[in-house]
């Protein structure tokens, strides 16, 4: 039977892999890695330094062209659900042509697989279609929301209290009922535009990289600053992957 691993690699620092992620690198022979474009070179190349570090000799890599999807689509639920079904079968001929019976193979995931990560769903997927059999492991990873909050030095939740993790385009809908502090993730319109009141905001971009930024304090001073941040940082490098905690005044 064909083994794969799903592996969390945390945010962006190598030093954030876990042993239990450095073992399950050393034992793979096939990496699969779907290209972005050059727009995240950068990305596949830290895959390929923890390769290096943590790789055994031998090992292969196997790359696919990752499927462009619509970012502002009227119908959100059915352009993503096209979306992983594209990706699902580009992900399958790799596992089909490159896997061969008896090896490991592993997905390198950013951040955490479990929070907002399409590659559990995409292998459920394949395996319910039942052309292409193996077994797989999820290795959990530091995820953004850690290093946020840890790069800021302060706790995720509140004495007592909860906390919610949601979208930008959720929360451009409403704020979460029932919670004061809410963690945004997948924002690419700066959804915190759209909240009022005494809020602060804890915002963080390429979180553990050498670029990373962090800006942090009410809302409505930092609020213009961040939009201009960014977009200066989005202009110089292709892309962007930031997270902010919104955190009401009580």
């Amino acid at each position: 039977m064909r083994k794969i691993y799903v592996i969390g690699i945390g945010a962006g620092d190598p030093d954030h892999l876990t042993l239990q992620a450095a073992k399950a690198i050393g034992r793979t022979d096939v990496f699969f890695l779907l290209d972005k474009g050059e727009a995240k070179e950068s990305m596949i190349e830290l895959r390929r330094r923890m390769l290096k570090a943590y790789g055994k000799p031998g090992r292969r890599i196997a790359e696919g062209r990752d499927p462009d999807r619509d970012r502002s689509p009227a119908d959100y639920e059915g352009t993503i659900a096209d979306w992983r079904h594209r990706r699902s079968e580009v992900t399958e001929a790799l596992i089909s042509e490159h896997l061969l019976d008896g090896e490991i193979g592993a997905f390198l995931v950013w951040g955490d697989p479990s929070l907002y990560d399409s590659t559990i769903a995409i292998l459920e997927e394949i395996l319910a279609r039942g052309r292409t059999r193996f077994e797989y492991e999820v290795v959990p990873g530091i995820s953004s929301v850690s290093t946020l909050v840890a790069k800021h030095r302060i706790g995720l939740n509140r004495v007592g209290q909860p906390f919610q993790v949601t979208t930008g385009r959720r929360l451009a809908e409403q704020w979460p009922p029932g919670v004061d502090d809410v963690i945004v993730m997948l924002d690419a319109h700066q959804s915190f535009g759209t909240v009022e009141g005494d809020v602060d905001i804890y915002w963080g971009a390429y979180l553990g990289t050498p670029d990373e930024l962090l800006i942090s304090g009410p809302l409505a001073e930092v609020a213009d600053e961040i939009r201009r941040v960014r977009a200066e940082a989005r202009e110089r490098h292709g892309w962007i992957m930031d997270t902010y905690l919104l955190r009401r005044r009580t």
